[in-house]
């Protein structure tokens, strides 16, 4: 059973967190490169944010929203 679990960690530890450690070792290089997979998901949830929020002005602008206090049951 051990063998097992010691195959899970050479799995993880060698082979699926291996381009995370060269970025690691790369930062005393060049910080900006090492850091590219942060920078990639901030473009991406900044893209997704303009997007949610034109999407909102397009409800917006059509007035679909019910805007009167008792719009919800819970207002009531």
């Amino acid at each position: 059973m051990r063998d097992f679990f010691e195959g899970i960690q050479t799995i993880f530890e060698d082979y699926l967190f291996a381009p995370f450690n060269e970025l690691a070792n790369m930062e005393l290089n060049n910080w900006w490169l090492a850091n590219l997979v942060n920078w990639i998901f901030i473009i991406i949830a900044f893209a997704a944010f303009i997007y949610w929020m034109k999407q909102l002005k397009k409800v917006n602008d059509r007035n679909e929203e019910k805007r009167e206090t008792s719009a919800h049951s819970f207002l009531n």
